[in-house]
């Protein structure tokens, strides 16, 4: 089966459960990943066949590979045991990355939002919200801000992913509060990643995109929360300060070189 059989397949499963979703256009491949990826979004974390995982990953692993993989080999330590890269972080082939999640824990469900959450579930496969689902309802309650939970990767080129929730940010802006819960975060995702005894972690910019925290000061609760881990600690964990947007860049090439 190609890769295009695949996606029909995996396509025509999903819309069983959803004939609504029919209307979308499906003339060209990057339509019926949109579509594919839509249907992935919006499914509950209910049970699901042996054969629909089983073409998925193939479908998932070939299409994950398309794209350039960056490992820590690749990049260059900007200060000892820290690192910055920008770029996708699902392409990141590491020990765990991060993901922002939200207090439902199932990973974003609107169709094809361009949020992290969603990305990572998208590019890991259906497992990840299945095992997600798992572990809140065991939970009994929603995943609490500045916790942390270490789930497998599946499809994705890291070996697991770190779930956090981080503080979300309203009309009153900013207080020590929510400072210290996105501290908390980081911290929570570094000592998981020990207790694990992974090698190094990547971390996205937690709180900054739909949770409306301020890019500046995020950046410096997590270079100074993650430096005085290492240091408190002794971690051997190398960390690589994930960005995607150029405005990030800037920050973290500011901060970091004013600390070396």
């Amino acid at each position: 089966m190609d890769q295009d059989a695949r996606l029909d397949y995996l396509i025509d499963y999903l819309l069983k459960d959803n004939e609504k979703m029919k209307q979308y256009k499906t003339d060209t491949v990057d339509e019926k990943i949109a579509l594919f990826r839509a249907l992935c979004n919006i499914r509950q974390p209910e049970p699901i066949s042996e054969q629909f995982v089983k073409v998925q990953d193939a479908f998932l692993t070939q299409w994950n590979n398309e794209r350039h993989v960056t490992s820590l080999h690749d990049l260059e330590a900007i200060q000892p045991q820290l690192y910055l890269w920008q770029g996708d972080i699902t392409c990141l082939a590491i020990d765990a990355i991060v993901n922002a999640a939200n207090s439902e824990f199932l990973g974003c469900m609107q169709a094809n939002h361009q949020c992290i959450d969603n990305i990572i579930h998208t590019r890991a496969g259906v497992q990840l919200r299945l095992e997600c689902d798992e572990l809140i309802k065991a939970q009994g309650r929603k995943e609490p801000i500045g916790k942390a939970k270490i789930t497998k990767a599946y499809n994705l080129p890291s070996n697991f992913c770190i779930h956090t929730v981080g503080p979300f940010i309203d009309q009153r802006g900013v207080s020590p509060l929510r400072e210290q819960l996105l501290a908390s975060s980081y911290y929570s995702c570094l000592a998981l990643a020990d207790e694990y005894q992974l090698g190094n972690i990547a971390f996205c910019c937690i709180s900054t995109g739909e949770f409306n925290f301020p890019n500046q000061r995020a950046a410096e609760i997590a270079i100074q929360t993650v430096t005085e881990y290492i240091r408190d600690t002794r971690s051997k964990l190398h960390v690589i300060f994930n960005v995607f947007k150029d405005e990030d860049l800037q920050i973290y090439q500011t901060l970091l070189a004013r600390k070396e």
